[in-house]
């Protein structure tokens, strides 16, 4: 299961993390992010250990995706030791999700 951010925590939980940190930026008015939160929450847990799973509601959280020019929803960013490394724009089956996060490990 993912972990929810939040503007306050953001730094904490992402920037600070000393794993990689794969970050789903979801709106509850959102479709397709309704449709990919359950292959998020998946993911979560296949790559425990690996990779940490965060989730922030931009309508809760308005500062994080605005510093960091997020314009549609879903979007999924990947941080490395507090750099941004990685964006996918949109959903996407779990195979091919799975696919770019190892990709950019």
């Amino acid at each position: 299961m993912a972990n929810a951010a939040t503007d306050n925590n953001f730094e904490a939980e992402v920037l600070k993390s000393s794993e990689p940190v794969l970050v789903d930026f979801w709106a509850e008015w959102c479709g397709p992010c309704k449709m990919l939160s359950p292959i998020i929450d998946e993911l979560a847990n296949d790559l425990k250990g690996r990779v940490k799973v965060v989730k922030v509601n931009i309508d809760e959280n308005p500062h994080t995706p605005t510093k960091y020019g997020v314009r549609g929803i879903p979007t999924l960013m990947l941080f490395k030791g507090g750099a941004l490394t990685a964006t996918k724009v949109g959903a996407m089956p779990k195979a091919q999700l799975t696919q770019w996060v190892e990709s950019q490990m």
